[in-house]
């Protein structure tokens, strides 16, 4: 038996402990009562809150791979964006069956409407074909249309922010209320997006992979003076 097949990197074990962390809280909160008063409403928070996560951290490792030349989270994003659908649908059924019981007429009123609903339905609807096709199968299938196909992201993950944004209570202008948290995810959302425009993207990766390059010969470097 080949063990290398059932050998996991740090990488790889952070990922699926992070992103099973929130249930397995959820669950203890749960058994010992530390809950909200409103638990259905912490649910949701909390799941959709976990998603978002998930799904800002899959765009970290396009970044990641550009700054400092390291591979390994480009085999790791699939597997978080995957989390975060995954997140995103327990989100979703927790609001349309714990919260509405799974009324669909009511449900169908209440998203037309509140805009937030409109916008975190349309970012579930995007993200759906995105996690059916993101196994390798598609991707041979598709060929260049998965990576157009899959760019969708970068729309979503906006609509995502905004989603979380209008659920807090407080003014975005301000800065007061609870809209400090969403507008950090915004902000974090917004620098990812930019380091992908390619020119940007080129630069970065040119910078440091100079910077790499001068750090070696830096250490290497006889140290001068008297001992």
């Amino acid at each position: 038996m080949d063990m290398k097949k059932f050998s996991f990197t740090p990488l790889q074990i952070a990922v699926h402990l992070y992103a099973w962390s929130a249930i397995a809280f959820l669950i203890f909160d749960f058994a010992t009562g530390n809950l909200s008063p409103n638990p259905i409403q912490d649910l949701e928070q909390r799941t959709g809150r976990h998603a978002l996560t998930l799904l800002v951290l899959s765009l970290l490792c396009t970044p990641l791979n550009t700054l400092f030349k390291w591979k390994e989270p480009l085999k790791r994003r699939r597997t978080l964006g995957l989390y975060a659908f995954m997140y995103a649908v327990i989100h979703v059924i927790i609001f349309a069956d714990l919260d509405f019981g799974l009324a669909w007429s009511g449900l169908m009123r209440e998203v037309i409407q509140k805009p937030r609903l409109v916008v975190g339905t349309i970012a579930f609807i995007l993200l759906i074909p995105l996690a059916i096709t993101s196994f390798d199968v598609w991707k041979k299938r598709l060929k260049k249309n998965w990576k157009r196909l899959h760019q969708v992201v970068y729309f979503i993950a906006p609509l995502v922010v905004l989603h979380y944004l209008w659920s807090k209570k407080g003014d975005a202008l301000s800065l007061q209320g609870e809209v400090l948290k969403p507008l950090t995810y915004g902000l974090v959302v917004a620098v990812f997006l930019i380091l992908r425009i390619p020119p940007i993207r080129r630069a970065v990766s040119s910078l440091s992979t100079r910077m790499l390059t001068l750090l070696p010969k830096r250490s290497q470097q006889p140290k001068t003076g008297t001992p």
